[in-house]
């Protein structure tokens, strides 16, 4: 029930339109009591005078007046507020008007003679979904400020990035997007994509850190039916499927020498020929790189083309690491403790502010997607409806009492040793690591730590690690 404290809420003003002074009456002794702003009107006309001087939260009216039936009253209502909420009173035989009045927008209905606690509960129901609405309408409103397309900062780096993408976005310019691992790269990618004149095609990822050497350029360009071996009908590549959209090339670093001269002219000529084909395809398509490598390093050391390097950097957007941007780690924590409270389906909506300091404090070395793992985790371990700090794992503080094995014969070893949860964090740190080793390919870290592929993919699945950046 509402307090009747007017600094509790603003949502308190009450229309009650009946044209029986003992209905209004009964309604002001029940509500006022209960906190709210009651205003009479006995006919349908002095209750459209009164919307029309005064905004109401909800309006309680009779659906039989002197002038106008209720059901015109509420439509009325509707084209000139239609936040606010409809109660409509029902007598004697005309329940199956006040359905139709639902149907047309009303809240709920109340048969006379109305129970106490029925109306100031149902009133009460009305002004929470108000609030709530307008809660939801206030919050998108600050959001817009703080997103574009899912990406989420308030810090003066991000507004820098968000900026960026908003100057790019409508122009059909090259985009290269730099920075570590975990900061949102394709993110921004799609954000560039879908606030451009190219929203409505397609969005194509050509994952270069995963597909295997041998597969890219059949991914990347299609094939004519005996091709190769194994080439048993056509295939459209990604380059044709990307037409009239954007083709995102995630962690160009690791494509190899030999097909960046070919992206090259495609990037230059906007044609290119399928695997076995005579015909050359003319395609329209935005080009977005990103990597979390340092490709100006790579072009000395002659492991990445330097007129590709230039031909990509046309427009650079740097994501910077969350360690220099931690204003904004109460907006990322909060905004995973909601996604994922919802889909584990777990009631928790808080965390403390020694949880929330040991977040701030912590140098996220797998940066936002370290946070989102880390939230995610703690969800399941919380057996509240609030994060703390002890429900909190963060990487440094297993490495404080063990070194991470780089092996999988290692790992199965410092297993055996260890407790339930110290196995979990080693074994998270076993993966990661490895990836990191091997700049996230995942084929190459798999090798590196002895593991076949499926098995190695399996671990990070279970940790919830992605390669995306």
């Amino acid at each position: 029930m509402v307090e009747k404290d007017r600094n509790y809420k603003s949502y308190n003003k009450v229309l009650v339109v009946d044209d029986e002074e003992v209905v209004r009456d009964s309604c002001r002794r029940l509500l006022e009591p209960a906190g709210y702003e009651l205003t009479e009107a006995r006919t349908s006309s002095e209750a459209l005078r009164l919307l029309d001087e005064m905004e109401f939260d909800l309006v309680l009216t009779d659906l039989k007046l002197p002038d106008m039936d209720g059901i015109s009253l509420l439509k009325k209502i509707k084209e000139l507020m239609p936040n606010t909420e409809v109660i409509v009173i029902t007598g004697y035989g005309t329940v199956n008007t006040a359905v139709q009045a639902m149907k047309l927008g009303a809240y709920d209905y109340v048969e006379k003679p109305f129970r106490p606690d029925e109306l100031v509960s149902l009133v009460d129901r009305a002004i929470e979904r108000r609030r709530l609405r307008e809660e939801n309408i206030r919050l998108k409103k600050e959001v817009s400020a703080q997103y574009i397309k899912n990406i989420i900062g308030k810090s003066q780096a991000m507004e820098r990035v968000f900026s960026l993408i908003s100057s790019v976005a409508p122009t059909a310019s090259t985009v290269l997007i730099t920075g570590e691992s975990g900061t949102g790269k394709e993110l921004v990618a799609k954000a560039i994509h879908y606030n451009s004149p190219r929203r409505d095609r397609p969005f194509v990822v050509v994952d270069c850190g995963t597909l295997p050497d041998e597969l890219i350029e059949s991914e990347l360009f299609g094939h004519k039916r005996g091709a190769f071996t194994g080439a048993v009908s056509d295939k459209k590549g990604l380059l044709e499927e990307a037409d009239g959209g954007t083709l995102f090339f995630d962690e160009i670093g690791n494509l190899p020498l030999a097909l960046q001269s070919k992206l090259l002219r495609v990037l230059q000529e906007k044609e290119f020929r399928p695997i076995g084909a005579k015909k050359t395809i003319h395609i329209d398509v935005r080009f977005i790189a990103a990597t979390n490598r340092d490709l100006k390093r790579m072009v000395e050391e002659g492991t990445f083309r330097e007129d590709l390097f230039y031909r990509l950097n046309i427009f650079p957007i740097h994501i910077p690491p969350l360690r220099e941007r931690k204003d904004d780690i109460p907006l990322l924590a909060y905004h995973f403790l909601k996604k994922y409270s919802e889909e584990l389906g777990k009631e928790v909506n808080s965390i403390t502010a020694e949880a929330m300091k040991k977040l701030i404090s912590h140098n996220w070395p797998g940066n936002v997607r370290e946070l989102e793992n880390i939230i995610q985790r703690a969800i399941l371990i919380t057996q509240n409806s609030t994060i703390k700090a002890e429900d909190i794992s963060l990487l440094e503080e297993a490495t404080t009492t063990t070194v991470v094995p780089r092996k999988l014969e290692e790992l199965k070893e410092l297993k055996k040793a260890l407790r339930e949860k110290s196995v979990e964090d080693v074994e998270r740190m076993f993966v990661l690591e490895a990836l990191r080793r091997n700049e996230w390919n995942v084929s190459r870290a798999a090798r590196d730590v002895g593991m076949k592929r499926p098995n190695f993919h399996a671990l990070m699945k279970k940790y919830g690690i992605s390669r995306k950046g």
